[in-house]
């Protein structure tokens, strides 16, 4: 068997690091616009909180072209290669994976649902500082489910963006939208955060079904997994919408929708592109590194969120919000530090490991008759 070579470890590290970035970035525009569109559909007119929540995961489809694509360039590449090896799969996943990502997306049905709940009730700046909460919960369940390891650095964010939660909850009534009771503020609070709460629990769930798939792991096998998710989500809040007459109810709210219907539809339309993104961002994150990480990177946008919630829609930026952010940042900050500082030891234990490997080959060769 030929031994991996420093270059070819090298080339692999770089193309995983090329598509760590790629699906971070199609995240972090996920999870800037979703919440922005999803509050200018509610502040313009529109009051369906379960549609909402459907078009969250609404765009499953989207993914259909992708895997189309792939399924196209496998079966291009078994042409090439002897009849032996059989036509290729048109679905890679397995009936195991299946019903583990169909559970999964049930789940996130639910939090689609209490999320929508949130941002109706709550101006997108406060509502994306407590969705910033999912961070504390990740890390707790990465650590019961996956076994993630902590370092100082990853305990000291956890705890400053929990600290920051706080001080956000310490002045809520100066918050409120116009016309809003206190009562329906103080609801739209508790969905946020429990929408953070339960999605702080899929994410280490989505990173235990890859450790225990009992199937070889692939970027294609990662969007199969992400349709799936998707379509059930989708199906759970579609029995929502028709138990809430929702359907029936698209066409009024269109020809009274603030902006006009035209432009309803659009709302509509790019709010179901731009969540795409942001699963399909958040389970690739998770297949090239951790469920952490994609919560930190999910984190790490809430500002650019908050600004542009202050100038698109004149939302007020007061004292408590300032604080929550400054150590939302600060908490960033020190758990990227924290991973920079272990990688660079984690290199040069691996380096020192090679070179004493290396010399005590050289010495058995020197040695041997």
């Amino acid at each position: 068997m030929e031994a991996e070579t420093p270059t070819t470890t090298t080339t692999t590290a770089v193309m995983k690091t090329t598509f760590l970035i790629m699906n971070g970035v199609i995240l972090a525009v996920g999870n800037c616009g979703g919440p922005l569109i999803m509050r200018l559909y509610f502040i313009r007119g529109g009051e369906r909180i379960w549609f909402s929540s459907w078009l969250e995961t609404g765009g499953w489809p989207i993914i259909l072209i992708p895997l189309l694509a792939a399924y196209i360039g496998r079966r291009r590449r078994r042409s090439t290669t002897t009849a032996a090896d059989g036509a290729a799969k048109l679905i890679l996943m397995k009936p195991r994976l299946f019903s583990s990502a169909s559970a999964i997306g049930i789940l996130t049905g639910l939090d689609d649902y209490l999320y929508a709940k949130g941002v109706a009730k709550l101006p997108i700046s406060t509502a994306a500082l407590l969705a910033a909460t999912h961070l504390v919960f990740t890390a707790a369940f990465a650590f019961l489910l996956v076994k993630q390891k902590f370092t100082a650095y990853s305990v000291n964010a956890v705890v400053l963006l929990t600290v920051g939660t706080v001080v956000l909850g310490l002045h809520t009534s100066g918050d409120r939208p116009e016309g809003e009771s206190e009562k329906e503020y103080v609801v739209g609070f508790i969905m946020a955060l429990s929408a953070a709460a339960l999605y702080g629990f899929i994410l280490p769930v989505v990173e235990l079904m890859y450790k225990k798939a009992k199937q070889a792991l692939t970027y294609t096998l990662i969007m199969e997994i992400q349709l799936v998710i998707c379509f059930f989500a989708t199906v759970f809040c579609t029995v929502g919408m028709l138990i809430n007459n929702d359907f029936q109810a698209i066409s009024r709210e269109a020809k009274e929708y603030e902006l006009g219907e035209m432009k309803y539809y659009l709302v509509v339309i790019w709010s179901a592109i731009i969540w795409q993104l942001f699963f399909l961002g958040v389970v690739g994150v998770i297949f090239f590194s951790s469920s952490l990480l994609s919560a930190i990177i999910i984190t790490v946008t809430i500002p650019i969120t908050q600004i542009l919630g202050v100038f698109i829609y004149n939302e007020k930026f007061q004292a408590e919000k300032g604080i929550a952010l400054f150590l939302s940042l600060w908490g960033f900050i020190s758990y990227f530090f924290g991973e920079i500082t272990k990688n660079k030891n984690n290199n040069e234990n691996n380096d020192q490991t090679r070179t004493s490997t290396e010399t005590d080959r050289s010495s058995r060769q020197i040695i041997a008759p």
